[in-house]
């Protein structure tokens, strides 16, 4: 890596990820590592110019106080010390409260004292990848799970800007996906960049193994099961495969666990993987934030609605229409989502409102429809904003547009007859209902 770097070695600080962050938004790379840096490990690292020894309230481990190895106070490089008082470098006793007093106290920092260059882009990150993905495969092949989310899909955008043809691409539809998600996919991936694409419409096959099941943890195991096993049988039709591509990113290895903080939850593509897989793992985007993953894909060429597609659970609408799902009701899912996404891109929303979606209860009323008594479900809209998503507020919808999306749900989505607005915060509701 070209770039110069700040390390920030983890003494049970709780805002290592955010320091990581302020960092990089100066234009400085930045890596969170454990307390117990070796030398080795050190001295292996390019363009290291200075180093925060983040402190907190995870410091104390089995009773005592965990310290940084002492080749770090003698290394040479500029230390900043948080809530970790010592006479060997400069120390703070806690990070400042005010976004702007703290990078203050950064850039005094990353700047005046280590002298490090705003030299971290997206244009440099891109073109390191590129040289260490060749130099990590060479000429053998990588197979990827290509989901059309924003991770997959700027993985694969980066692995064919690397070895092109070397890559292929699963692209499997188990049917619970947004509408035209799969054409998209094929466009982009299959037409546009002329990827080695494979894609395997299992809704079928999915939608019979979900039939008359309610449990959403159960609906959710059989899908996340199901898809491994039809991602299996496609790879096993493939010859040569020695590299396995993955999205995984920044905060999913954070999120994780370190030595001195709790695990927030665990990642399947963390630690999680068959211990006889047979594949080597590439995962480009490992070291990047979600905001960073969106500009790489900007960069690379994407369409601006792959990149700034909104978080979707892995059951995809599975989880959307409640209970055991039917067609039907999975049907007025998709379609008034589709309503829903188009009149907040009219509104000018998108981008300002964190996730927005709608939901099918397995419940009906009565209503009119052409001057006859009806029986047909509600839709539920759940629009929220977050910025950990551990916590969630409402979206204060316009009356004019909520009256604009009603009208289009319940004339455009076949068997509705109600539109419903979620106004439940986190806590005490959960962004998606399952």
């Amino acid at each position: 890596m070209k770039q110069d770097r700040i390390l920030i070695l983890d003494l049970g600080g709780t805002e290592n990820a955010a320091v990581a962050r302020a960092v990089r938004a100066l234009g400085v790379y930045s890596e969170i590592y454990p307390h117990d840096l070796t030398a080795a490990e050190l001295a292996a690292m390019p363009n290291v110019k200075g180093i925060i020894l983040n402190g907190g309230e995870n410091r104390v481990v089995d009773g005592s106080a965990i310290e940084v190895s002492p080749h770090i106070y003698t290394c040479g490089l500029p230390l900043l010390a948080v809530d970790h008082p010592t006479a060997r470098c400069e120390a703070i006793s806690a990070w400042p409260q005010e976004e702007a007093a703290m990078e203050a106290l950064l850039r005094g920092f990353v700047f005046d004292r280590c002298g490090a260059q705003a030299n971290w882009n997206m244009e440099n990150f891109i073109e390191d990848q590129v040289a260490a993905l060749r130099a990590q495969i060479g000429g053998k092949k990588v197979l990827l799970a290509l989901s059309g989310g924003v991770d997959s899909s700027v993985v694969a955008a980066l692995l064919i800007r690397a070895i092109g043809a070397q890559l292929t691409c699963v692209h499997v539809n188990h049917g619970l996906l947004r509408k035209g998600e799969a054409e998209q996919v094929i466009e982009v991936f299959g037409k546009q960049l002329n990827a080695n694409l494979v894609y395997v419409d299992a809704a079928e096959r999915f939608l019979g193994k979900l039939a008359g099941v309610s449990d959403p943890e159960q609906k959710r195991k059989i899908i996340g099961g199901e898809f491994i096993r039809v991602f299996e049988e496609e790879a096993r039709k493939l010859d040569g495969i020695d590299f396995l591509g993955q999205g995984t990113i920044y905060p999913d290895i954070v999120e994780s666990g370190t030595k001195t903080a709790k695990i927030v939850k665990s990642h399947h593509n963390v630690g999680g993987l068959p211990e006889d897989m047979k594949f080597e793992l590439v995962e480009p985007l490992k070291y990047l934030f979600k905001d960073e993953v969106r500009a790489c894909g900007r960069a690379l060429g994407l369409p601006a609605q792959m990149v700034e597609r909104q978080p979707f659970p892995g059951p995809g609408l599975g989880v959307r229409c409640l209970g055991a799902i039917t067609r039907d009701r999975l049907e007025a899912v998709r379609e008034s989502d589709a309503i829903l996404r188009e009149e907040f891109k009219s509104a000018g929303l998108v981008g300002k409102v964190w996730q927005y979606f709608t939901i099918v209860p397995d419940l009906k009323s009565v209503g009119v429809r052409n001057n006859a008594r009806c029986f047909e479900y509600p839709v539920i809209i759940r629009a929220v904003n977050t910025v950990d998503a551990m916590t969630a507020t409402i979206e204060h919808l316009d009356w004019v547009l909520m009256d604009r999306i009603t009208d289009r749900i319940i004339h455009e989505v076949p068997g509705v007859n109600r539109v419903l607005y979620d106004l439940t915060p986190k806590p005490t509701g959960t962004i998606e209902w399952e």
